[in-house]
């Protein structure tokens, strides 16, 4: 028997309908992020019926800096940057407001809510949802910023092929900090891991696969006095935290890997943080302030990991339209 059912299901090839922001439209529903709780709740928003618009400094956050991915659901591995794809090409397939490398400064938490962007712009939207995420953070030592950019890097996957040949150090001995000297490993002549405790504090089962490669050293217990160099990084200077003995390492590269900071400088004046600095949400995400609702790794949910940061969102899409849905408005 030939079935031939026909849901009208969108085509996964079509032409990205997304339009840009209007600063003249109230919307239901505006979605400050780009990471994957903002894109899963933009499109849930967008299923919802509800009218939708998107802020984002950049698509994709961290999952754009991580090399592969193995424990996505549907996915047995996928490089990040190709998941990434696959999320902005599912909620562009919809006719929503958006609008992308910009970043928000403030909110005004009224009945309508306005976000102010850096450009001085601002758009008003029923409701808000948060998905800002996080950010590295910084070692805060002499030469850090002064060097950021000219052998100064965050980010292994993104800058790792430019010190192929060279002898470079990561900063931070947990999961971040080995997978990035393992992305290292296979390009550099030599790869430093630096962590201030002292024991590594990644997954054994990455610590395994970074003892296939011999081109690594690791100094635990030390920590990073100074960043060195004129135009470029040239060397590190490390402190012994036990003898008090310091020592410089010549190197051409230094990758700082030691840990996030949420993205909640334009809200902490607004919503209520935590000690960490991220938004507090309750189970249906909503903030302190009626209306607006958080998702992701900005927020207070505990285990930061890609499929938790997209259930968060389309919990937080659900809990938005609701209240869009069921209050009485202007």
């Amino acid at each position: 028997m030939d079935l031939n059912f026909n849901f009208n299901l969108p085509d996964v090839h079509e032409e990205h309908k997304a339009i840009p922001l209007d600063a003249e439209i109230v919307y239901n529903v505006l979605i400050v992020g780009g990471g994957p709780a903002a894109m899963t709740a933009a499109v849930y928003c967008m299923r919802k019926g509800v009218k939708t618009g998107l802020i984002t400094k950049s698509v994709g956050g961290q999952v754009a800096e991580t090399a592969s991915v193995e424990n996505y659901i549907g996915f047995k591995y996928i490089e990040g940057l190709n998941l990434v794809n696959k999320f902005r090409d599912h909620f562009k397939q919809f006719e929503i407001g958006y609008k992308e490398g910009i970043r928000a400064i403030s909110i005004i938490p009224q009945k309508i809510k306005t976000v102010t962007l850096e450009d001085g712009s601002s758009y008003q939207a029923k409701a808000l949802i948060i998905c800002t995420g996080k950010s590295p953070k910084k070692l805060n030592v002499p030469g850090e910023k002064e060097l950021t950019g000219k052998g100064v890097a965050y980010c292994a996957i993104c800058d790792a092929p430019l010190f192929a040949g060279r002898k470079v150090a990561v900063i931070g001995g947990g999961n971040s900090g080995i997978e990035a000297a393992i992305d290292l490993a296979k390009l550099a002549e030599h790869v430093t891991i630096i962590e201030y405790l002292d024991i590594l504090k990644a997954d054994d089962i990455l610590i395994d696969k970074l003892k296939s490669f011999d081109n690594y050293k690791i100094l635990s217990g030390h920590e990073v006095i100074s960043i060195n160099g004129d135009s470029q990084v040239e060397s590190i200077t490390i402190k012994n935290r036990k003898s008090g003995k310091t020592e410089t390492i010549d190197l051409d590269g230094v990758f700082i890997e030691i840990g996030l900071v949420p993205n909640t400088g334009f809200v902490k004046d607004a919503l209520y943080l935590n000690k960490w600095g991220e938004i507090i949400v309750d189970c249906d995400c909503r903030t302190n302030i009626p209306g607006i609702f958080a998702a992701g790794d900005v927020t207070s949910v505990p285990y930061k990991q890609i499929i938790i940061a997209a259930g968060e969102g389309a919990k937080a899409a659900l809990s938005a339209s609701d209240y869009v849905l069921k209050n009485e408005w202007l």
